[in-house]
């Protein structure tokens, strides 16, 4: 089989693999070369797969969607992150989570001071009629 996992701005993985085991709203799924075509909604968590040369690669994965056709299984998610074992594939998650925090605590910020910024403004204008 071919995985080809994409994300937004890039595809991250692409490469020839024997196995591949996910999470779906209904629990863990393992699909094979013979697997019968198959979609399936991800939920956050890990997706491991089994390389060319036999080598089990753990995969954390965001919300996202899961497509078997043929011998191609396509993964599309928001967030990714690979590591080469599974104690720096949490490090690696837990600085992305953080790094993401801090981003979305700007933008609110940012977005709050927009929104009283009109506020103020529309009030000036209905002193003013």
């Amino acid at each position: 089989m071919k995985l080809k996992v994409l994300l937004p701005t890039e595809v991250l993985v692409e490469e020839k693999v024997a196995q591949v085991t996910a999470e779906g709203e209904n629990g863990f799924f393992c699909l094979r070369p013979r697997h019968v075509d198959f979609v399936s909604a991800l939920v956050p968590g890990l997706l491991s797969y089994v390389n060319a040369t036999g080598e089990e690669v753990f995969m954390a994965v965001g919300e996202g969607v899961l497509v078997k056709c043929g011998t191609h299984v396509l993964v599309s998610t928001a967030q990714a992150a690979t590591g080469p074992d599974l104690g720096s594939l949490k490090d690696t998650v837990e600085k992305r989570f953080r790094l993401l925090d801090d981003k979305e605590k700007s933008s609110r910020t940012a977005v709050a001071k927009l929104e009283a910024n009109f506020v103020r403004k529309f009030l000036e204008l209905g002193k003013e009629v």
